[in-house]
């Protein structure tokens, strides 16, 4: 059973009783100067003492003002006492009693009695709110408030305290010289009390309570250890489902045994088996992993707690495991639950990678450990499900992908074109399409998109057709919005002149006219010499039709082809070549290198691969090269040359023969800066089809 905190009162009363013994020991007595006995006897003497105070060990006294106290002395001879003035008895009144006094001697009487009562300041704590200041702030009367300030001085200046001696004749000498002395003392403890300690000690309580309301339940230093963990309950009206979750379905099917096990735990637990301790969700960016671990939570209708890996690390050492045992803990409470753990890899890394700390109290492999642990303590029935994911599978820790801890990995890859068409109805719910919106061309067209890219894509869309006023989203606005999320935003303020533009044109209708007359490449869509993005002065957008998994080594070429048709036509019409054709070269070459090292396509060095890791990861890096020898990599940079040396004579072969066409479509795009497909096949006819290869079925001997 959980704990709870109880009130008790007792601890205000240790807190009361503390503050009352530290201004009993450190603030006592009031805060004037205490002069010798001889000393106090020779001011009375003189008369300048105007009352006292004889306390049981301790004598107040206050001096008369320097005026008053200089007009006595001069009125009076020198060693004359002065008597003390009563006041007349009221006279009898007829009836026999006594008549009262004038309206004014009362008033008069209780001024000179008030007068009379020695009010000695009590010492203050440094930290003592001033009354006067206060008092100024809030009625902003500040002549008024500075003078009361400093008649209490000039009357604080004016009091003393003296050490009483045994002296019978005390008071006979106070009363022969006309002081005035009592035995009692005007204190204002309870007012001290409340500015030395109550109010601001209650002021500052009330700051720490906001901030800590504000920093959510308490200041980082004191709520350093706790879990981070955003929780999402089970809510009918913000639940994710599976149909919410498009263009992953076998990720979809692989985690619906999760969901059958936290709805119905009988069902399985009757025959003995157990809920997977974790799942780990591995995939590019943007492709739903997120998304679906929500949808597991909300069809099975438990409690998620999402966070991410770089939650659990912090400056301080053994935060991140505390954080973890928090986390696990309040998910115990919560059960069934699901946790979810984005980005999995910040602190999952493999311990025993190079440039990795070797120390043992490494923050990074503490919080690890704590993991493993607390996986490895998950009762299989209690309904709790750790779910991780991550871009990069790649460099996790082998303890933590062994069975028993993360007992499954569901691959959340890119969508194919039948799941981009899914992902594309999702994201147009709340769009108003115009009738000739196409979402299966869209969803051919955008080959490599994740459901990230789609949901972008759909809302470049809306901004566009909102940005021309239109009432609904035409065809052309999706087509100009795949363009912006490809190639960037278009520059129409970049102007180039006329011999940069005539030199964009004739480029762009060489990457055109070789990209049209290759087999199997991939259709041109559309051309244009408007610049776009950081550095792209044109662009010819090759879209295929359907999802590629192979290509041949001709189908490479022909890629090589292409992108070297741009500097070719420069060749071909001008006579020499522009520093535009970087990024093709670039591209060029790499596809030509990956020939040779990766597919095994060399003729000289037949199906010999360097790649270690040919597959790579998520995240775009390519293929790690494995260790050869000088002699190997000169093999390949000579055989690299010959690939690209022999794709740009055919290159401008073809340019050269089809001269007509390449005017006639560079002349266009002079004049209308952009051409789509239709427009091409005016000028360029109808695209060559490749033809189909026949199977020949070899009957068995």
């Amino acid at each position: 059973m959980e704990r709870r905190a109880r009130f008790s009162i007792v601890y205000y009363l240790w807190v009361l009783g503390l503050i009352l013994l530290i201004d009993s020991v450190f603030f006592p007595g009031p805060q004037v100067p205490d002069i010798a006995y001889s000393e106090f006897l020779d001011r009375v003497a003189r008369g300048e003492v105007a009352t006292v105070v004889l306390a049981p060990n301790q004598i107040y006294g206050e001096t008369k003002p320097a005026a008053e106290a200089a007009g006595g002395a001069a009125g009076k001879p020198a060693g004359e006492n002065t008597p003390v003035a009563t006041p007349p008895a009221p006279a009898p009144t007829p009836t026999g009693g006594t008549a009262a006094p004038a309206p004014g001697a009362t008033t008069r009487a209780a001024d000179d009695e008030a007068a009379k009562v020695i009010t000695p300041p009590e010492k203050k704590t440094p930290w003592r709110l001033d009354l006067a200041s206060l008092r100024t702030w809030f009625t902003g009367v500040k002549e008024k408030a500075q003078q009361q300030q400093r008649k209490r001085e000039e009357a604080f200046q004016r009091q003393f305290t003296v050490v009483p001696l045994s002296d019978p004749g005390l008071v006979a000498t106070l009363q022969s010289h006309g002081v005035d002395f009592r035995a009692e003392l005007d204190t204002h403890w309870l007012r001290d009390l409340f500015f030395n300690w109550i109010l601001p000690f209650g002021a500052m309580f009330l700051l720490w309570g906001f901030v800590m309301q504000r920093m959510g339940g308490g200041p980082s230093a004191l709520r350093v250890g706790k879990s981070k963990a955003k929780i999402y309950a089970a809510d009918e009206n913000s639940k994710v489902r599976f149909a919410d979750v498009a263009g992953v379905d076998e990720a979809v099917e692989e985690v619906h045994e999760i969901v059958s096990f936290l709805k119905e735990p009988a069902r399985y637990t009757r025959l003995g088996a157990k809920l997977p301790t974790g799942v780990l969700l591995v995939g590019p960016p943007g492709t739903g992993k997120t998304l679906l671990a929500r949808a597991i939570a909300g069809e099975a209708g438990v409690p998620f707690f999402s966070l991410s890996g770089s939650d659990f690390v912090e400056m301080f050492v053994g935060v991140g495991a505390a954080r973890v045992r928090d986390l696990f803990a309040e998910a115990k409470k919560k059960a069934p639950c699901i946790i979810f753990i984005d980005e999995l890899d910040a602190i999952g890394k493999s311990r025993g990678q190079p440039g990795m700390p070797a120390s043992g109290f490494d923050e990074r492999e503490n919080t690890l450990n704590q993991i493993l642990v607390e996986m490895d303590g998950f009762d299989g029935k209690a309904g709790v499900v750790l779910i991780g994911a991550t871009n990069r599978p790649e460099v996790l820790d082998p303890a933590l992908l062994r069975p028993g801890r993360f007992d499954r990995q569901v691959l959340v890859d890119r969508p194919d074109r039948e799941g981009r068409l899914a992902i594309f109805r999702i994201h147009s719910k709340g769009l108003t399409l115009g009738p000739d919106v196409d979402l299966g061309r869209m969803a051919a067209q955008t080959v490599g998109f994740v459901g990230a890219d789609i949901a972008n894509l759909c809302n470049e869309a809306a901004l566009l057709a909102a940005r021309r006023g239109a009432n609904e989203i035409a065809q052309v606005d999706f087509q100009d919005a795949m363009e912006r999320v490809i190639g960037g935003l278009e520059k129409k303020n970049r102007v180039l002149n006329e011999k940069e533009r005539r030199t964009v044109a004739y480029h762009e209708s060489g990457h055109t006219l070789i990209g049209w007359f290759t087999l199997d490449a991939d259709p041109v869509q559309k051309v244009s010499i408007v610049p776009r993005g950081r550095g792209a002065l044109g662009y010819t957008l090759q879209a295929p039709l359907e999802d590629r998994f192979l290509m041949s080594r001709d189908e490479l070429l022909g890629r090589i082809r292409t992108l070297l048709g741009g500097r070719a036509a420069e060749e071909t019409v001008f006579g020499e070549i522009s520093t535009g054709a970087s990024d093709d070269l670039e591209k060029a070459s790499r596809i030509a290198r990956d020939m040779l090292t990766v597919y095994g396509m060399s003729k000289r060095l037949p199906n010999l691969s360097l790649a270690s890791n040919a597959q790579g990861g998520f995240l775009g890096q390519g293929p790690q090269s494995a260790p050869h020898s000088g002699e190997i990599e000169q093999q390949i940079g000579e055989e690299q040359l010959e690939i690209l040396s022999e794709a740009y004579a055919e290159a401008k072969r073809i340019l050269a023969g089809k001269r007509d066409r390449l005017e006639a479509l560079a002349q266009r795009l002079l004049a209308h800066e952009k051409l789509e497909h239709g427009d091409l096949i005016e000028i360029l006819g109808e695209r060559p089809v490749p033809e189909t290869p026949t199977i020949v079925a070899t009957p068995a001997p």
